[in-house]
């Protein structure tokens, strides 16, 4: 909680410096719309960085729907296309139907192993975000393997478990920002040089948001990603249709890795986590934007959206 209360403090400053007038509204219960009555719509452009309501999970779909029950214009992606990122299946059918790569994978019940004969093998939760559920374990290596984690994510989050083809290769995070026009920030590669054993070749939940472990520790940010124009334009390509499919809108980033000559997107993630420590922050600050003028530019493009604000710009 202090560590969330300290990135909004910065946040408010940076955009203070950038010229807006800010107010935080602190969310502390599911009650948003009493947060937000005394602040009125005509007035105000909200950032909305509310990745939950306190005690609904998987309510940042919710939190978009109240902001346009009271008028709002506000920074991200509309309440369908958050609801929709949840669905890792649902969004894979979606690339695929608009001809992106993704890896190869299904739903697969425990009582359905048998018919999965493609390994390595990545098991993850079908409805989490933040690599919730991926550890090393979540690679698989036979179908024993397989059976085991995918027990494992019905009883641990009652949930089915979405099996894919595990791409060994190099990883990148593309953010891109815009409507209409898409702009992409400088990619990030995630570098796996410090692992020999390919269980270790992901980004984890500990990666994110476990300090002192050993992924967290030993993954490489590699930014600007060390690709020729060739590449960084077949990537970008590749980040920009999935982008549009999903209907991201301001900003979003597309997590990718590269082989057999593909650009596979593995997620899409709408309203990324703008924290100062995340890669999408990290590849604006090489493209010589500041925190406050990336969080600034998604000000304004949300404000494009108010109905007086939008006169002004």
């Amino acid at each position: 909680m202090a560590d969330a209360v300290e990135t909004v403090e910065k946040l408010k400053s940076e955009l203070s410096e950038e010229g807006h007038p800010v107010v935080v509204a602190q969310v502390v219960d599911h009650a948003l719309g009493e947060v937000l009555r005394p602040y009125s719509p005509d007035e105000f452009v909200i950032f909305n960085w509310c990745e939950e309501l306190p005690g609904l999970p998987r309510s940042d779909n919710r939190v978009a729907e109240i902001l346009e029950d009271l008028n709002f214009a506000y920074t991200g992606s509309s309440p369908q296309v958050l609801a929709f990122s949840w669905d890792k299946a649902a969004t894979k059918a979606l690339l695929i139907e608009n001809g992106i790569p993704t890896p190869d994978g299904r739903l697969v019940a425990p009582e359905e192993v048998d018919g999965w004969d493609r390994f390595p093998a990545i098991v993850k939760p079908a409805m989490e975000h933040c690599s919730l559920g991926i550890s090393t374990d979540a690679v698989v290596m036979d179908r024993h393997e397989l059976r085991e984690r995918v027990l494992f994510v019905r009883n641990k989050f009652n949930q089915p478990a979405l099996v894919e083809d595990f791409i060994d290769g190099r990883e990148f995070h593309v953010t891109l920002w815009g409507n209409g026009m898409i702009h992409a920030l400088p990619a990030v590669e995630m570098d796996f040089g410090a692992f020999d054993n390919i269980r270790d070749r992901l980004c984890t939940f500990d990666s994110k948001f476990t300090p002192g472990s050993e992924h967290y520790e030993n993954i490489e940010m590699r930014i600007p990603a060390p690709l020729d124009e060739s590449q960084l334009a077949g990537l970008y390509r590749t980040a920009i249709r999935a982008y549009k499919a999903m209907g991201c809108r301001d900003y979003g980033r597309i997590d990718m890795r590269s082989g057999n000559g593909h650009y596979y997107v593995l997620d899409i993630n709408p309203n990324a986590d703008f924290s100062p420590d995340t890669s999408t922050v990290y590849a604006a600050e090489a493209s010589g934007l500041s925190y406050g003028a990336m969080a600034s530019w998604l000000v304004n493009l949300a404000a494009l959206r108010h109905p007086l604000f939008s006169r002004r710009i």
